[in-house]
């Protein structure tokens, strides 16, 4: 195609959720709740583990950036989401949509990296006690949360840089309620085989294979947990990973569901569904996972709570 000939987009329609008139104002006023819910929630993992010293350990340390990241996702979607359910179609430049793009790529490949450094803590704390302290010391956890971060960036980076390449015909209508990669790709009049295939080895290095080191350091904790003599040791062994497991295979099991599955001929309202499991569920439900199931962060909100009181 001749470039010259190409009509380039300059805004993007969003549409977002079609929602029924009636109960806009329901679904909005839910979705804020879930935002600031989200924001407060993760604000409160953040400042308990730098409040208490008892939570001064590499894994509340690596809790918390997760919750840095979780908070960065869902401020990335859910504001620019909670308009369209208003207006019903939201309308925005193509370079603030690749904006959106970019920092959503960042924060869903820093996490992914994230969890899987998360297990190897629980790895080492488990089933190499002995040099669990040696090893995972501050600076080493400073240096792996560094590198979560930097491979997000590189790999954001290298979706933009040849996102950015491809020329963009039209419609300029995106029926999602974020401006994903495959939406973006669909208004493209060029050939997209080459991030097709950049995709797919993405995916594969950064969701696939985090996925099965996760897998296979929890089979060697679980070995190791079996191993333990006594009931509450094993119970105690346990309580520290299950959280992380739970927040693990939901996490992992809706983005191999959207980047696995061939979602050809399937309805775009699941489509929708599925995503907003993966951008918007799990920065709501890892506080609530981790507090629930974790006694010493009930113990510290509580004395947390009782000195801003008294």
């Amino acid at each position: 195609m001749d470039q010259r000939n190409v009509t380039k987009i300059t805004t993007i329609h969003l549409l977002g959720f079609q929602i029924p008139h009636n109960i806009t104002f329901l679904v909005f006023f839910n979705f804020l709740v879930i935002y600031c819910v989200t924001i407060c929630g993760n604000l409160l993992i953040i400042t308990l583990v730098s409040y208490s010293k008892s939570l001064h350990s590499p894994m509340y340390f690596f809790l918390s950036q997760l919750s840095v990241l979780d908070i960065f996702l869902i401020t990335d979607i859910l504001p620019n989401m909670i308009s369209t359910v208003l207006v019903k179609k939201a309308i925005m430049s193509f370079s603030n949509c690749l904006t959106q793009f970019y920092f959503f790529t960042i924060a869903e490949s820093s996490e992914c990296c994230l969890l899987t450094v998360m297990s190897l803590d629980r790895y080492l704390a488990i089933c190499k006690p002995l040099h669990y302290t040696l090893k995972m010391n501050f600076k080493f956890c400073c240096i792996l949360v560094i590198l979560c971060w930097i491979l997000g960036i590189f790999v954001a980076f290298v979706y933009i840089l040849t996102t950015s390449k491809l020329n963009f015909c039209g419609p300029n209508i995106i029926d999602h309620f974020f401006c994903d990669l495959e939406p973006i790709l669909k208004l493209s009049c060029s050939d997209i085989t080459a991030v097709q295939f950049q995709l797919a080895i993405f995916v594969l290095i950064f969701v696939v294979i985090p996925f099965l080191l996760i897998i296979v350091s929890y089979a060697y904790i679980l070995s190791a947990i079996f191993k333990i003599p006594s009931i509450t040791g094993r119970q105690k062994a346990f309580s520290t990973c299950s959280s992380h497991l739970t927040v693990v295979c939901f996490y992992y099991g809706t983005l191999l569901c959207v980047y696995l599955i061939p979602n050809r001929g399937q309805r775009m309202e699941i489509t929708k569904l599925v995503s907003l499991l993966y951008t918007v569920v799990p920065p709501l439900i890892n506080p609530i996972i981790y507090s629930l199931r974790n006694k010493e962060l009930k113990k510290a909100l509580k004395k947390f709570t009782q000195n801003c009181l008294f």
